[in-house]
């Protein structure tokens, strides 16, 4: 099974007419994590011997080393490593299509609505998706009503990645406080109903929901220290779960992908 995901890189090699810019930094609050991204994905992509370049887009006129025609840049292919906003949200990927030069993961259309929590859970409800209970939230937010419908509270800037301005909040001043911490990067910002139980992460590789990992932390939540800080988060594959119950949770995963219009990868 996993033969039918393993890249044929010599095939790679000979469609490519340019070598690879790897596309990573950037501006965003993730900048740190993408740098780290980028520099793994250009490791692998020389041990599979494929001329490439780290490209940091927080340079100005990065964008000019690119060209997908036979003229003028450097570069017609690119690998996006970068994370957040400008990265992940539609932006670059508008760039380079304009460009005309090749990239990796998914359009502007699915990039840009899976960077937005909101229309994303919009979406989902309207497919009847399994998706917590979410309020956005205002500066006028009855704070103590939606603690005490909710319980625990996640609180989710609607445009971050990484957990990025998140907190797990338990009472009507807490939520206040979070959301006044999350406003501080996005205008839209999530309520949500805290799902109490194991948690775990799927990803998608071309069309295929791959095993299931199991998360584990001692953290209040899988946050951003978790994430990429800690040594101490444990990663657990097989993750536990009877095979029916993975099954299950990897066709839910696999919908929710295919919903958005995502294509490539995802998790």
């Amino acid at each position: 099974m996993a033969a039918d995901w393993v890249v044929d890189i010599e095939s790679l090699r000979q469609r490519l007419t340019s070598p690879v810019a790897v596309l990573c930094g950037g501006r965003s609050a993730e900048r740190e994590v993408s740098l780290e991204s980028g520099r793994a994905c250009f490791n692998a992509l020389q041990q599979s011997q494929i001329a490439a370049e780290l490209i940091d887009t927080q340079v100005d006129g990065w964008w000019q080393r690119l060209s997908g025609g036979s003229e003028g840049g450097e570069f017609r292919h690119v690998f996006i490593a970068l994370h957040g906003r400008g990265g992940e949200d539609g932006t670059v990927q508008g760039l380079l299509e304009n460009l005309g030069v090749t990239y990796t993961g998914s359009g502007v259309g699915a990039s840009a609505l899976a960077m937005d929590k909101l229309r994303t859970k919009q979406l989902w409800r309207g497919i009847n998706l399994s998706s917590p209970e979410f309020e956005v939230l205002q500066t006028d937010s009855d704070w103590q009503q939606i603690a005490a419908r909710f319980g625990t509270v996640m609180v989710k800037p609607a445009h971050e990645g990484s957990s990025v301005g998140m907190a797990k909040v338990r009472s009507a001043a807490d939520l206040q406080a979070a959301y006044t911490e999350a406003a501080k990067y996005d205008a839209v910002v999530l309520a949500e109903r805290c799902i109490v139980g194991a948690e775990f992460t799927v990803a998608i590789l071309n069309g295929r929901a791959l095993p299931a990992i199991g998360l584990e932390t001692d953290n209040v939540f899988y946050d951003y220290e978790a994430k990429y800080i800690s040594n101490d988060t444990r990663y657990l594959c097989p993750c536990g779960l009877t095979a029916e119950k993975e099954a299950e949770l990897q066709a839910l995963a696999l919908t929710a992908f295919n919903s958005v219009g995502c294509r490539g990868w995802g998790r």
